[in-house]
């Protein structure tokens, strides 16, 4: 029996994830909120760029309640603790792509109210994404393999271009000056889901942190860059390099660093690897380079569509991971305690 979907929010990501639903016989999608006005009415297949699913997308989320889903798939920009509480008080589980792993950034009091909606509704929440989110896994495997471990690194280097969310970059600090005071705090607070992917792979390697720290370097775009959704001038931030580091006994043992650059040329630059980096050092030393890409039959002509690998890979590991999440027990789950999540359903 198929698992009930409410799609919550059709983005760059949300319509990746109506696809993967309407793909999979596992999953039924039973309904669509939007925000926009001019999305609302729209029937979901369209919005997401495919046929028509018979699922009109609607603004009236009590209506969508009221279905009893099994699950939610929530891929808004950010957290939303309200939208969070309101959905698990009702006993339907979450998976989302919104910013959340542990909900340790959003502090205490906040992630207080979403245990305690777990727990009025005897519901569940799964937060993930390719980086962070998958990346800690996909670490935590490498790690396996060892029977020594000194340090985990996951590193994404990719040329961001393509990504369609002024909104994104603009809270990562892309479009200022590379003088602007505060822009390592800009950018700290920006992405400071990637410590709640340390603290992940740190419950799973079972290391009391001695403190979770970040660092970033900057670099400016050399010309005027025009990308359609966003503009960047010539010695504004279109690159970083920054790092999210678990320390244990005064060193660096778990990493989650990203290398991000948008338009060809910045200042100072450095090399991108397209993909997921894996360092575990150890005995023994494992590394590798994780790639995806579109297949042959869907070769992209340009920048936004050769995106669309990275938010398949960004709405799937929280798609995949429905059925898991379904069964677990309330609370906010993670990899380091859910079983393994598999493409289950999607094998042609």
């Amino acid at each position: 029996m198929a698992y009930r979907v409410v799609q919550w929010n059709v983005g760059n990501v949300g319509r990746r994830a109506i696809i993967a639903i309407q793909r999979n016989p596992n999953l039924e999608l039973v309904g669509c909120f939007v925000r926009a006005d001019e999305k609302a009415g729209q029937d979901a297949g369209t919005l997401a760029g495919i046929e028509p699913m018979g699922i009109v997308a609607t603004q009236d989320a009590e209506a969508l309640l009221a279905l009893k889903p099994d699950c939610v798939s929530y891929n808004g920009l950010w957290a939303n603790v309200d939208d969070f509480c309101r959905i698990l008080e009702r006993g339907i589980n979450i998976v989302t792509t919104s910013a959340f792993i542990t909900g340790h950034a959003l502090g205490d009091e906040q992630r207080q109210r979403i245990l305690d909606a777990c727990e009025k509704g005897n519901s569940s929440i799964f937060g993930s994404g390719i980086h962070p989110g998958f990346s800690s896994l996909i670490g935590l495997v490498a790690a396996g393999l060892c029977d020594r471990i000194e340090s985990v690194s996951v590193l994404e280097s990719v040329d961001a271009t393509g990504y369609a969310s002024k909104e994104t970059w603009e809270s990562c600090g892309f479009g200022l000056p590379v003088t602007t005071p505060g822009l390592s705090d800009t950018l700290r607070e920006g992405s400071k889901v990637f410590s709640e992917g340390v603290r992940v792979a740190g419950m799973a390697l079972q290391i009391p942190f001695d403190d979770i720290q970040f660092q970033a370097e900057f670099s400016a775009a050399v010309e005027d860059c025009d990308f359609g959704f966003m503009r960047i001038d010539k010695g504004c931030v279109a690159g970083v390099d920054a790092a999210w580091q678990g320390i244990y006994r005064g060193r660096p043992v778990v990493e989650l660093k990203y290398r991000w650059k948008m338009g060809k040329q910045v200042e100072p630059d450095y090399p991108l690897h397209e993909g997921y980096v894996v360092n575990v050092t150890g005995r023994p030393n494992v590394n590798f380079t994780l790639k995806h890409s579109l297949p042959e039959d869907e070769k992209p002509r340009n920048a936004i569509e050769a995106m669309q690998s990275n938010l398949m890979t960004t709405a799937l590991p929280a798609i995949n991971a429905i059925p898991a999440l379904c069964a677990a027990p309330a609370g906010i789950r993670t990899y380091a305690d859910l079983p393994l999540i598999t493409g289950a359903g999607f094998v042609v």
